[in-house]
């Protein structure tokens, strides 16, 4: 066995195996002219001179010198041209590229409206699903403004119509989402320099979409949506790998409630702890035994003042609370746990060293989850 072949079963045998490329990936910006063509031109070419069977589905160079150099000597699947109220459009060919499939095709402007008759279907990103059902990887490129779930947003700041958009299950779809990142004051500058828009073009851009706060707005609406997605491949790794500690990759807030009298308190507390840290909220409503007559109804009344300060909750239903409310904060990955500091006669019995507070003070403390005792209002006795 040479040291190569060596190399390569030491990292088969590994716990985190190194996995192929996605077979759907989306290269997003801001905005028109962060690079995102230019990034995946580059990928593929370096598929290409890596073996892969490469070719360009679509690719929108809009006269940019950089890109069309880009394209170098990959294959492109001829265009369909189409005539529309007497003009000559240039589309993808879909039928096409599924007669020749390759193992990925390169496929621009997911968010981009077919002409009539160009395709079976009116969006390309219909097209790139149909492409990608029939075994075809494809690597696309999107602007933030044109998911369905952010474009009402970027209309409401920007004072400009998002008419083409690409539904959020499409792009969350993809396997992998890289964020093509530029600052406001560069994409101004590569605008002045003619290297986004013709020359004709730049004035009225600069002064309207691409002004300073319109591209503040939408780096980070593009930040956050890349960063929530990886939120949630993070979360899905740790509960794969069930590790048994927090990860302090950002703060997330529990409140617990059992229907006490100070439970209000708590989760109002709660709430500003987590919007101080700008983090997420979830209120653990704590039944022992089934939910019955009084303390069902403050646990309904819970949830609504939950729902009210914007927290999900999750009802938690346990003889053993101290362990399952900890189990719960360590599968959510929460930093911060907040609840009554009860007294000897409270549900959690106060602070008695075999008191159920003082273990799941001591459960907390060993998977790293810092604990908020808050004190009940001035005159409520916070007993059951």
């Amino acid at each position: 066995m040479n040291e190569r072949e060596r190399l390569m079963g030491a990292i088969e045998d590994s716990a985190d195996v190194v996995s192929p490329a996605g077979k759907f990936r989306i290269y997003l910006g801001s905005v028109a002219g962060v690079g995102k063509t230019c990034a995946m031109l580059d990928e593929g070419w370096r598929r290409a001179q890596r073996g892969a069977d490469i070719v360009i589905g679509f690719v929108e160079a809009h006269g940019r010198p950089k890109t069309i150099e880009l394209i170098k000597d990959l294959e492109i699947v001829p265009r369909r041209t189409i005539t529309h109220r007497g003009t000559a459009f240039e589309e993808m060919d879909v039928d096409a590229v599924i007669a020749r499939h390759p193992e990925v095709a390169l496929i621009d402007e997911l968010a981009h409206t077919n002409v009539p008759e160009a395709s079976r279907h009116a969006k390309r990103w219909e097209d790139v699903i149909e492409i990608l059902d029939s075994g075809i990887a494809v690597i696309s490129t999107l602007n933030v403004q044109h998911i369905e779930s952010i474009a009402d947003a970027v209309e409401a700041i920007t004072d400009v119509k998002v008419r083409e958009r690409v539904p959020d299950w499409v792009v969350r779809r993809a396997d992998q989402i890289e964020l093509i990142d530029s600052s406001p004051e560069q994409l101004r500058r590569r605008m002045l320099h003619g290297n986004i828009y013709p020359e004709e073009k730049v004035h009225s851009a600069l002064q309207g979409f691409f002004k300073t706060q319109n591209l503040v707005a939408l780096r980070e609406f593009a930040l956050r949506f890349v960063a929530d997605e990886t939120e949630e491949d993070l979360l899905a790794y740790l509960r794969d790998r069930t590790v048994g500690h927090v990860w302090e990759t950002t703060e997330r807030v529990l409140a617990m409630v059992t229907g006490e009298s100070t439970d209000d308190a708590v989760v109002h507390r709660a709430a500003r702890i987590a919007s101080r840290l700008k983090a997420t909220l979830e209120v653990a409503l704590v039944a022992e035994g089934e939910r019955t007559g009084r303390r069902a109804a403050r646990l309904d009344d819970l949830n609504r003042i939950a729902t009210d300060v914007g927290a999900t909750t999750t009802e938690v239903v346990a003889d053993d609370v101290a362990t399952s409310i900890v189990d719960l904060a360590t599968r959510h990955q929460v930093t911060q746990l907040v609840l009554s500091a009860a007294s000897p006669k409270g549900r959690l019995g106060g602070l008695r060293k075999d008191s159920r507070l003082t273990r799941l003070l001591a459960l907390a403390a060993q998977h790293g989850i810092d604990v908020h005792l808050i004190a009940p209002p001035r005159g409520i006795d916070d007993g059951s």
